[in-house]
């Protein structure tokens, strides 16, 4: 059996397929994980949803902040202007199978750790107090929320606050920090308070800011996480950690990896582009 990894669809179905293709993915053994952002953005967003849930056990996939918002948009969250002009979801909205395919997509996890490969995959990073054993415990916290109240979950999901976890927060604060840190990271300070404005590659970033695989302190470099999200950085092979999104949906590539060969290169398959940065 083979494990790859794929970076941000964002609906870019035809890119999916001609990558998988690619692969040489055998659906009988092998194993697709996708990091998050299955939906939006691009033109063929139910096309992929379909595709991937019909992979069944070969599919492993965590939820983004993409396809967090789209099952918002569809619980009807009494967030104001939730929809926005750029979203391209109308499609799976409006499809006869859209109520099977959201429920498969709520019951997603937020954070897939395979302890006995030591792979943590998840849509965009871990603060550094937080090993993987935390990460999934908090994981399953939010997912228990979705579960048991989807629409209060929503309705009290988007925000950038509270900035820094501590163990007193409220309720609903403590889901909206380990979901902005599961699907929104990019930099963070060293004591894991976290800024979500920044859009850029990161490189440039005074201190105390990081990327956040980079601090030194952070307590899940025990593992490989596996992550998205960020494709103004582009791929990413350093500090135990590999980032995949390269950007597919901006004009960059679709780039997949095979986690158990040693010193795998990318593969990766252009995309014509379907968005620009300023939409």
């Amino acid at each position: 059996m083979s494990r790859f990894a794929i970076g941000d669809i964002q609906g870019c179905y035809d890119e999916l397929r001609a990558l998988i293709a690619q692969l040489g993915f055998k659906p009988d053994r092998d194993q697709l994980w996708f990091t998050g952002d299955l939906v939006n953005r691009g033109p063929k967003s139910l096309e992929v949803l379909r595709y991937v849930r019909a992979l069944g056990d070969n599919a492993i996939c965590v939820l983004g902040n993409h396809d967090l918002h789209l099952l918002a948009v569809a619980y009807g969250t009494k967030r104001k202007n939730a929809v926005k002009s750029s979203d391209t979801l109308d499609e799976v909205l409006a499809a006869k199978d859209r109520d099977t395919l959201l429920e498969w997509l709520l019951a997603l996890p937020l954070v897939h750790f395979d302890s006995g490969y030591g792979d943590l995959l998840v849509h965009a990073g871990v603060i550094p107090q937080w090993n993987a054993g935390t990460a999934v415990e908090l994981a399953r916290e939010v997912e228990s929320a979705l579960a048991t109240d989807a629409r209060n979950v929503f309705d009290n999901m988007y925000g950038n606050e509270p900035s820094k976890w501590t163990d007193a927060l409220k309720p609903e604060d403590r889901l909206r920090f380990a979901i902005n840190v599961f699907t929104r990271l990019r930099i963070c300070t060293r004591e894991g308070r976290i800024e979500l404005k920044m859009k850029g590659t990161g490189r440039d970033v005074a201190l105390p800011w990081r990327p956040w695989f980079e601090h030194e302190n952070r307590q899940s470099r025990d593992v490989r996480v596996i992550f998205g999200h960020w494709s103004a950085r582009g791929l990413v092979r350093s500090h135990g950690v590999v980032g995949l999104d390269t950007g597919c949906v901006w004009g960059g590539a679709l780039t997949a990896l095979n986690l158990d060969e040693a010193g795998a290169e990318p593969v990766s398959t252009s995309c014509a582009g379907y968005r620009t940065p300023d939409d």
